[in-house]
């Protein structure tokens, strides 16, 4: 690392990019910093409005706690905005929190990450950036993606007249490492923040932005390289342990074993550890999915494809698993899902987030639509119009609350969005559980039960529902990674 230790002062930050990474980063940021002032840019004008609204409750992204933060820091020192040149002028430190979707055409195509945007953004701040400037990516990138943003930003300078104003830059790594639905608390106490660079006076100047509440002890500085790697590595790690539990979970059901007795067993090994060995209907979110694909190409292009396989494979196994799921719905209703059917609690990945992307439920829905299913769903925080996009299917408004009527063509796949639990499960041959919502765990099923047409069951892919409850309303149940259930009489 070369230059001075001393950090530089940061008066003001631009973060081009409102999304799940770039909204809660950056409130977090000035509210703990308030003598910095934050701007958080985004061309998406609707999105902005939302980060803007006076009800709290209508903000783009939904986490425990994001609301309070926002209350206290919006209109004092963090601004939301789609004057995103003006930001990047005034800026001392740039962060590129923008979306890097998987490609879907091309070299690399379903494997690479598709990088037009942070190439976008990376010559935003070439093109605006006054002074110096210290650029910091934040968003998930594969390896080598600093180069890329480095090379553009040389190629501004070099093009310029080199005098006292022409600007200069630094590129830093700083990956974030949140999980939804516990980011802000990730933010305010984190396990670590990794700072990548090669400039020990830019790292210091980002360093000393987060201890303003972080230990010293826990800001890790590496090279840049590392830290890009070290992002997708950690996910890699995590996904792989899913598809680790969810394959003995299938196991469990074959032999009469139970996951969760296996899961206690091994998680109090101290080298292994409990978390992340919940079976479940498979991992799903923004990350772990693209940044494994990111890991196969990358293994691939520099010649390791041993590697790319066994990668590889930790997602073709979590893809298998929510269609083996599907499958085992379609043969417990007696092998056919038309004219049925089927509540589905839950389409958020995972619990206490609005975020789709990846989620279990996509697969499953499409499956269980495809036999001729009429899913009824239901999810606390998920918006009907998004279902609708991941779906690729418009909502049915004709079976809400009422049996089969005469519109209704028989084995044809419809959907509704049901406006409470019992209204999801009314007529319902079957109740599937995707996310673990803490509202399902709280279910009367004595009077669910009275709703449903009987033979019914509960699926229940989270092993949140008491088993026990279920069997005394009259209904069957199936619980993942559970070969020891019974059917009840």
């Amino acid at each position: 690392m070369s230059g001075s230790k001393s950090p530089a002062t940061i008066k003001n930050i631009c973060c081009i990019g409102a999304g799940y990474v770039g909204g809660p980063t950056m409130a977090v940021i000035a509210d703990r910093c308030p003598s910095i002032q934050v701007k958080v840019v985004d061309i998406n004008q609707s999105r902005i409005n939302a980060w803007n609204s006076s009800d709290l409750t209508k903000l783009p992204v939904y986490e425990p706690g994001l609301d309070l933060v926002i209350n206290r820091a919006r209109h004092r020192n963090l601004h939301f905005s789609i004057e995103v040149e003006k930001a990047i002028s005034e800026a001392d430190m740039v962060f590129i929190s923008v979306n890097t979707p998987t490609k879907t055409k091309g070299l690399g195509a379903g494997k690479a990450s598709d990088l037009k945007w942070v190439e976008a953004c990376a010559r935003q701040v070439a093109n605006f950036a006054k002074g110096h400037t210290i650029v910091v990516e934040k968003s998930t990138l594969p390896v080598r993606t600093a180069e890329v943003i480095k090379t553009i930003l040389e190629a501004a300078q070099s093009s310029l007249d080199r005098d006292l104003n022409s600007p200069t830059f630094e590129v830093l790594s700083n990956p974030e490492f949140l999980a939804e639905g516990s980011a802000i608390h990730d933010l305010e106490e984190p396990d670590r923040v990794l700072i990548g660079g090669e400039n020990s006076q830019a790292i210091n100047s980002l360093a000393w932005i987060y201890q303003h509440w972080v230990p010293e002890e826990k800001i890790l500085r590496t090279n840049v390289w590392s830290s890009e790697l070290a992002k997708l590595t950690a996910n890699a790690f995590l996904a792989q342990r899913i598809s680790s539990i969810n394959s003995i979970g299938a196991l469990c059901e074959a032999t009469g074993a139970d996951v969760r007795e296996v899961a206690r067993a091994i998680g109090t090994d101290s080298r292994i550890g409990s978390k992340f060995l919940d079976a479940g209907p498979g991992f799903g979110g923004s990350c772990f999915k693209k940044d494994i694909l990111n890991l196969v190409y990358l293994s691939r292009y520099f010649g390791l494809p041993e590697v790319a396989d066994f990668w590889e494979g930790v997602v073709d196994l979590n893809t298998w698993h929510q269609h083996r799921i599907s499958r085992l719905v379609v043969k417990k209703l007696f092998g056919t899902l038309s004219g049925k059917r089927v509540a589905m609690l839950g389409f958020a990945f995972k619990a206490n987030t609005n975020d789709t992307r990846e989620s279990s439920a996509i697969n499953i829905a499409k499956d269980l639509l495809d036999e001729g299913a009429q899913l009824s769903i239901h999810d606390p925080k998920v918006d009907p119009k998004q279902i609708a996009v991941d779906l690729d299917l418009p909502e049915s408004k004709s079976f809400v609350s009422k049996e089969f009527g005469s519109n209704e063509k028989l084995g044809e796949g419809i959907w509704c969005f049901a406006k409470d639990i019992a209204d999801a499960c009314s007529f319902a041959d079957a109740v599937l559980i995707l996310t673990e919502w803490h509202q399902y765990s709280q279910i009367d099923w004595v009077e669910i039960s009275k709703k449903m047409r009987n033979p019914a069951w509960v699926f229940d892919a989270r092993s949140i529902v008491d088993s026990e409850k279920v069997f005394d309303a009259g209904l069957q149940f199936w619980r993942v990674g559970d070969g020891s259930e019974r059917i009840s009489n």
